[in-house]
């Protein structure tokens, strides 16, 4: 079963770390894709802030795995 990953700012995605997921801070552009290309291979979702999605583009939904999430505004 693989695992699940949040990306995005400290403040909307700390909490995630009690449920499990792996927690890949960014508070920038830069940092969310470096986040996004050294995710490890197991995980299949992973939960997105909406300023982590805009600074992936369409490179989120460039192939089937991992699933991609945007948490709400």
């Amino acid at each position: 079963m693989g695992r699940v990953a949040v990306i995005g700012e400290h403040t909307a995605v700390t909490g995630y770390a009690l449920a499990g997921a792996l927690v890949l801070l960014a508070e920038d552009e830069n940092t969310v894709r470096v986040a996004w290309s050294g995710l490890p291979d197991d995980v299949e979702v992973v939960v997105l802030t909406p300023r982590a999605a805009r600074a992936l583009g369409a490179a989120r939904t460039a192939k089937l795995l991992p699933l991609t999430v945007v948490m709400p505004s």
